[in-house]
């Protein structure tokens, strides 16, 4: 592993574990050349997956990618990072079992939308603004709408109108 500090190639592991959700192996390594101590990851990948834009372009999924997405949505949200953890890493797995290596773009932000919608409400609607390309409120508006028809308690707040 290189050394994120130097660049040096002999970094050495200090200490393994499996991480708190036991889906990966978090690694302290140290580097002799500098001293610099980082800690890394290391996680199982069923398959090589391939994400098609609605472009019909393909590139290489990006856990990362993803993981980053999710974070803007959840911005000062409060909201437990082992969850986020454990909503990407089930996106993830559902990606790897669809049974082919290629996911639509599409497929991947209803799944993000989906396990937003479980975790956060503000989330939600933050992500699917952008996902859904949101170009004025009345599409604040009727997405809404429908998480109030879905939960009641939302309704009074999804109706109400600042004036």
């Amino acid at each position: 592993m290189r050394c994120p500090y130097c660049g040096g190639l002999d970094t050495q592991v200090k200490d393994s574990r499996p991480s708190d959700d036991h889906s990966a192996i978090r690694r302290r390594r140290v580097c002799p050349d500098c001293g610099g101590r980082f800690t890394t990851f290391e996680r199982v990948q069923l398959r090589e997956l391939v994400v098609v834009k609605r472009s019909g372009r393909r590139i290489p999924f990006d856990r990362d990618k993803l993981q980053r997405s999710v974070d803007v949505a959840l911005r000062k949200r409060p909201v437990d990072p082992e969850r986020v953890e454990r909503m990407v890493n089930g996106i993830v797995r559902q990606m790897e079992s669809l049974g082919d290596g290629e996911v639509p773009s599409a497929t991947i932000g209803e799944l993000v939308m989906e396990g937003l919608k479980s975790l956060d409400d503000v989330a939600y609607v933050r992500f699917a603004s952008v996902y859904k390309n949101f170009r004025e409120a009345k599409d604040f508006e009727n997405l809404l709408g429908e998480l109030s028809s879905e939960d009641p308690e939302l309704a009074p707040v999804a109706g109400k109108r600042s004036e």
